[in-house]
């Protein structure tokens, strides 16, 4: 009796789809509080803000190595971040506007103390393109919906995403975003003055007006040059080093020089604005002009404008800018994360939380009118070098641009054009990665198709479309690499009386849609010459992760040409996802689990053909698929003895 019950009890379990919906509310209730109580447990508070997991070990020592390294990026972003907001069209105070909330943010929600967050070249050179040119507002919305992107990112889990963008390819973006930069920079070297739209424009450009070149600016620019890039190698000379047996006197004057040598930004800036400011009476340079002084204000970011008189929306504001809603944040959380990944001393990068902590900054950035902010290589480098101890030093960086704010901004507009290029040119060149060309082609030549790609479509054409091209190109590689697998053909020799000799069919990759056209061309191939049509054939399925029904459909075509043949054919080494879906739409396919069950089905085979002259081999060339209706033995190219390498026979006993 109890037993007849169970079947009718089991029935009275299940629920109706009515009582499920009305379980809806509650079920959802018992999600969110499940979710609630994970998010504020202790571990997950430590991971989502790392300002709770140094801040009670912070000391005296920490301090000393925070506060020198602060200073010294503050030195370097204050005219980094003026010049970089002529790159990206913006009066020079955005840049500074663009420099501090990073900081404190990023001190708070960031977990790599390395880090630098503010205005970069590229980062400038994409606000100029999706900016309108350089319209202010568009510069702060762009700002702000590349944070909520971010952040967005974050919470989707969808970091993942840049990895498909592979280090060819950034390698090419980069060098090509650093030359572009670079070149925009030479007309305020040489003193002239003209718009271009394009590397190759700008050129033109250039040489058209070089008769009008104001050489007091290209001295200038040039001293400058020479200045920055030997004081840049100051920090690098053994003498300058501190020892251990260095007494007090000598590490002070050490840090000095290590100081001056990383503050070089702003020593040389400060100079030429003293030569500047000096000849006013008879201003030879073209200087930067008034800079708004103050800080700004905390406001929402401006989701509608007005240009020459003309009301935009946001709905117009947002088609304006475009792909820059996706290709903005892309590359923000792609070179942050790099930075992150550098500098982890071999610790993992926690992806997510930086691109949490990037898309605060970003977003809290936006409401004191910053432009899209990201982190810099090349203060983070001073960071590091400069000893810093915790993310707490972002906070001297952050007060020093606002010290700059409120009482030097009236002495910024006699800063020459000439000095500021000179600042971007020397910090530009070096992200060049002509160093990696090398490696690539010895690690691997294939890998120069995406690197060279990217490279010259983002110098020639948009940075937006070489990234797109080199990804493009990378997935066509691997694509083609899974639509065309290496296929490895074994001969075991007959191991005892009742064990004949068969032919072992092994691919070197998984078994989906875009190669089993090519795997199933590659196993008749071996039945028909290696095997002779007679000699069973088994196919290793180690290497396979999963089928999908495109495949299963081919492995069931496949089994009937053999079947056609009277020849056995075998799979062994097969997963359990694979095993499944093999029988699912063939039950008789013939499976062997292990070494026991294939030796019976072995031995259960048809019997063998004398094979002559075989041995192990392996096989990549490329197939095209048969058409339908087609006997695929006799239409593939891959069965034809033109298409394939000739496999070599060893002789079974």
């Amino acid at each position: 009796m109890a037993e007849a019950s169970t079947p009718a009890a089991s029935k009275a379990t299940q629920k109706t789809p009515g009582a499920m919906l009305d379980d809806l509310p509650k079920r959802s209730s018992n999600f969110i509080r499940r979710e609630v109580r994970r998010t504020f447990r202790k571990d997950t508070l430590f991971k989502r803000l790392p300002i709770t997991s140094w801040l009670p070990k912070y000391n005296l020592e920490c301090l000393e190595g925070d506060l020198m390294a602060g200073c010294a990026v503050g030195l370097t972003v204050v005219p980094q971040s003026m010049a970089y907001a002529g790159v990206a069209g913006l009066p020079p105070n955005y840049g500074l506007y663009s420099s501090f909330v990073g900081c404190f943010v990023y001190m708070i929600f960031g977990t790599c103390m390395e880090i630098c967050i503010g205005p970069t070249a590229i980062m400038a050179l994409l606000t100029y393109e999706y900016s309108r040119n350089g319209v202010p507002d568009y510069a702060v919305l762009l700002c702000f919906l590349s944070g909520v992107i971010t952040l967005a990112a974050g919470i989707c889990n969808m970091g993942f995403l840049v990895n498909f963008i592979s280090r060819p390819v950034i390698c090419g973006f980069t060098s090509a975003a650093a030359i572009t930069v670079a070149s925009t920079q030479l007309k305020g070297l040489f003193g002239l003055s003209f718009s271009s739209q394009g590397i190759v424009q700008t050129y033109m450009k250039l040489f058209q007006n070089i008769g009008k070149t104001r050489w007091q600016d290209l001295t200038l620019g040039l001293s400058c040059m020479v200045i920055l890039l030997l004081m840049r190698k100051m920090k690098d000379l053994k003498a300058v080093k501190v020892q251990t047996s260095d007494d007090l006197g000598t590490r002070i004057f050490k840090k000095l020089i290590f100081l001056t040598s990383v503050g070089r930004n702003a020593i040389v800036v400060i100079m030429a604005l003293l030569i500047a400011y000096t000849l006013d009476d008879d201003q030879p340079f073209i200087i930067t002009g008034e800079v708004k002084p103050g800080l700004p204000a905390f406001r929402p970011p401006p989701f509608s404008t007005v240009i020459n008189g003309t009301n935009f929306t946001f709905i117009d504001m947002v088609t304006d800018i475009g792909s820059g809603i996706v290709v903005v944040p892309i590359l923000s959380i792609l070179g942050s994360v790099a930075i992150a990944s550098a500098f982890s001393a071999g610790k993992m990068v926690d992806a997510k939380q930086e691109m949490f902590a990037l898309g605060f900054c970003n977003l809290l950035g936006s409401f004191v009118q910053s432009m899209p902010i990201t982190g810099s290589f090349s203060r983070t480098a001073v960071n590091a070098n400069s000893g810093v101890k915790t993310t707490a030093g972002g906070i001297i960086t952050g007060v020093l641009v606002m010290l700059a704010l409120s009482f030097l901004t009236s002495h910024f507009k006699y800063i020459p054009k000439a000095s500021l290029a000179a600042v971007i040119i020397c910090a530009v060149i070096f992200m060049i990665e002509y160093e990696m060309i090398i490696p690539v082609w010895k690690a691997r030549r294939l890998d120069q198709l995406p690197l060279w790609g990217t490279f010259i479509t983002c110098l020639f054409w948009k940075l937006e479309y070489g990234i797109l091209v080199g990804v493009t190109i990378n997935l066509s590689i691997y694509l083609y690499g899974t639509a065309r697998p290496k296929v490895n053909i074994n001969v075991v020799k007959k191991q005892d009386r009742d064990e004949p000799s068969y032919v072992v069919v092994e691919p070197s990759s998984g078994l989906f849609f875009p190669s089993v056209d090519y795997v199933r061309a590659a196993v008749n191939k071996a039945g028909l010459i290696t095997a002779q049509g007679i000699t069973t054939v088994v196919v290793d399925c180690s290497h396979f992760t999963g089928v999908d029904f495109t495949a299963v459909q081919g492995i069931k075509g496949l089994c009937s040409d053999f079947e056609k043949r009277h020849q056995t054919l075998i799979f062994s080494n097969a997963p359990t996802s694979v095993k499944d879906g093999l029988q699912s739409l063939h039950a008789d396919i013939k499976i062997a689990t292990s070494p026991e069950e294939l030796h019976s089905l072995l031995k259960s085979s048809h019997p063998v053909a004398i094979l002559s002259n075989t041995s192990a081999i392996g096989h990549s060339s490329s197939v095209g698929s048969c058409h339908e209706g087609e006997d695929p033995d006799m239409t593939n190219p891959l069965l034809e003895l033109s298409a394939v390498p000739t496999i070599v026979r060893e002789k079974v006993t």
